[in-house]
């Protein structure tokens, strides 16, 4: 299996447009035209994660965190990043990382935590703008119908959880063809008048080659005129952080914590309830949404990376919970691996052993 075709497939479930400014999601080491025969996914990549993949005969790695995250000047293998990156191309093994575009969808690392706390009637905690585009095209109304499928075909037409949405105008188009034109109606040096309809369809940027591939391809016209504009709409399935529903005592719900997520202390605010109603979620550091859970009504936001100052932002609206960021985010290979498993029967994935946290808990110091 062509790694391309991996990658593909990785994109159409999280498109790495979905990605934060300052991330470096997509193939960060390898060749896309790669053949592979086996796959470890992982949640962070180190040295020992490299070697795991070496002693199982993976030549792909899949990870949620980038190898590289800052940029790099120097390749010198005195840091632990430069011996990832010698190792893993001396052993022809590609790396591809899905980080804030996996944190973003609406069935990606949020969701995975909210399904074990048993979390109900989800939705986004902070929705994204800025992520779809407007298609205004004008095409002869006897066409209208199969050039309408083919852009919904092609990601066009999908707002929340409608599809084949478009807003259409009729009217009249006129044209006179000049020398060298290839009119597909009319002929040269004879003014034109045909039904035509003006057509609106929303679509994610993610689609946009797509899009203008099927213009292309299925427009009538030799030179179609049309328009793509970005807009400000937020998206309810693209964003930070989940927010829903799940009635429970608090203590049971920091019991749950414990458990599920192997934690072996936690931080958190005061106990301003005994009893939750609404809990908010944030995989990896999610101190920039407080706010947004209190302004959402959440009792309870479960993140991690708290700074000291940042837990004063509670301000007795909401019980603010630190469960550390490899603890939250540690079911994330599991999620890749339920995906890519489905996708691709004829490839081996391999969950990896190594425990990447780099943080230890000292519980006790004994007698």
């Amino acid at each position: 299996m062509k790694l391309s075709k991996i990658i593909q497939s990785l994109e159409n479930w999280a498109p790495s447009i979905y990605q934060e400014p300052y991330d470096n999601s997509g193939l960060i080491i390898g060749d896309s035209s790669s053949d592979i025969s086996s796959c470890l996914i992982t949640l962070d990549i180190t040295e020992e994660v490299v070697e795991e993949a070496i002693n199982k005969n993976c030549n792909l790695i899949v990870s949620h965190h980038p190898i590289l995250f800052n940029s790099i000047k120097k390749i010198n293998f005195n840091n632990w990043e430069s011996r990832v990156i010698r190792k893993s191309i001396q052993n022809n093994i590609n790396i591809y990382a899905l980080h804030t575009n996996l944190d973003n969808i609406s069935d990606g690392v949020n969701k995975k935590i909210c399904n074990i706390l048993k979390i109900n009637k989800t939705e986004i905690l902070k929705n994204k703008k800025d992520i779809s585009c407007k298609l205004e095209i004008y095409i002869p109304e006897k066409n209208k119908k199969e050039f309408l499928k083919n852009i919904y075909d092609s990601g066009g037409g999908i707002i929340g959880n409608y599809n084949e949405c478009s807003f259409q105008i009729n009217g009249k188009g006129t044209f006179l063809a000049r020398e060298n034109a290839n009119p597909k109606v009319g002929k040269i040096n004879k003014r034109e008048s045909i039904d035509e309809v003006k057509l609106e369809v929303f679509f994610d940027k993610n689609h946009i080659d797509d899009i203008k591939d099927s213009i292309n391809k299925f427009h009538p016209y030799d030179q179609p005129v049309y328009s793509i504009s970005n807009n400000l709409n937020y998206s309810n399935n693209i964003g930070s952080g989940m927010i829903g529903e799940r009635n429970i005592e608090f203590k049971n719900l920091l019991k749950e914590i414990m458990k599920y997520f192997n934690v072996k202390s936690l931080r958190h605010t005061n106990i301003i309830k005994r009893k939750v109603n609404k809990i908010a979620v944030c995989g990896g550091s999610g101190s920039f949404l407080i706010e947004d859970a209190i302004s959402k009504g959440a009792d309870v936001f479960i993140t991690s990376d708290i700074k000291y100052h940042d837990f004063f932002k509670a301000d007795n609206k909401i019980i603010i919970i630190d469960i550390g960021h490899y603890e939250g985010e540690q079911f994330t290979k599991d999620l890749i691996y339920e995906y890519l498993s489905k996708k691709f029967l004829n490839i081996a994935f391999n969950l990896s052993n190594v425990n990447t946290n780099p943080i230890n808990y000292q519980v006790s110091y004994g007698k």
